[in-house]
């Protein structure tokens, strides 16, 4: 187990370069001038000039990914062209708000997809098998922003219910949680449904049943179990998905997360800030897969790593 740990760590340094490399060059070809944004429409050209040297901005391409990488192996991820703050520091003032959301929001879609999937499996093309799949077909062609403005406009607006922006209490998160957990809650019941259908056709549930075992046993001690890595592989898949995928859903609800910090710096043209965001969501993307495939040797024990 540690080795593969060791050697799985490893493989994330040519992943983060590869990444860190793609983003340096993406943002790049993002049309205007930093340096023209930070100094203003009634700047001279020697203000630009002189904020293009402060930041580096007059090197070449390679020059600059290079100082880039000798920064970021130091830990230091530059400044913000935009408020000359430490790159580090407005990212992580953002991203426990971009956690805390996609948590509520993984477990919502966790809970909700496995018991439609438990449900549609147990009782295939029945009236709340149909109910379901309509339902997950439904969550996963549902555009985020169109449902969090429709959420909005009923809870917020007509009922007053919850408020419809901001991060203050535990009731700020319940809207934007349902509206980023709904396509992934039609994934997981989905793939809940699919994997215990191909697990009740196996002869060690048969035989469970024909032990005189209780059905609801049957179903979440040998059937779920069993049918549970692929469902968790795409749990961890979803969850990445939803650091990443936040962006219009924190920009929908004002969600002072890492999502929003993104689009403001890409229009801002805050390289700086831009790169490393994408790299900490690439870096937890990589945990999160790696916390799931050791998630399965507790989920199935016939799985071993050496």
């Amino acid at each position: 187990m540690a080795s593969y740990i060791l050697r799985r760590l490893l493989l994330v340094i040519p992943v983060l370069l590869g990444v860190s490399l793609l983003v340096f060059s993406m943002v790049r070809l993002i049309p205007g001038d930093p340096a023209i944004f930070i100094a203003g429409e009634h700047a001279t050209e020697e203000d630009i000039d002189a904020i293009r040297e402060e930041f580096g901005l007059n090197r070449s391409f390679p020059v600059q990914y290079w100082f880039f990488l000798r920064n970021l192996v130091r830990g230091d991820l530059g400044r913000s062209t935009r408020t000359d703050r430490p790159v580090g520091v407005e990212i992580w003032e953002r991203l426990p708000n971009t956690l805390k959301l996609a948590s509520v929001s993984m477990l919502i879609a966790s809970v909700v997809g496995l018991i439609a999937g438990i449900i549609s499996a147990t009782r295939p093309y029945s009236f709340l098998d149909y109910i379901s799949m309509v339902g997950a077909m439904i969550g996963v062609s549902t555009p985020v922003f169109w449902l969090g403005l429709m959420l909005m406009l009923l809870f917020s607006v007509q009922l007053n219910w919850l408020p419809a922006a901001g991060a203050k209490t535990f009731s700020h998160i319940i809207l934007p949680a349902i509206t980023l957990g709904a396509a992934s809650t039609a994934v997981i019941a989905r793939m809940t449904r699919s994997s215990m259908l191909e697990v009740f056709n196996q002869d060690y549930i048969q035989t469970a049943r024909s032990k005189g075992l209780r059905e609801g046993w049957v179903i979440i001690k040998h059937a779920l179990r069993n049918a549970l890595v692929p469902v968790v592989t795409v749990m961890g898949l979803r969850f990445g998905t939803l650091l990443g995928g936040a962006v219009l859903t924190e920009t929908v609800f004002a969600w002072p997360g890492i999502g929003r910090l993104m689009v403001g710096s890409i229009l801002a043209r805050d390289y700086p800030v831009v790169q490393g965001a994408v790299l900490v969501v690439a870096c937890t993307f990589i945990f999160v897969n790696l916390a799931v495939d050791l998630l399965y040797s507790f989920i199935d024990p016939r799985i071993r790593f050496e």
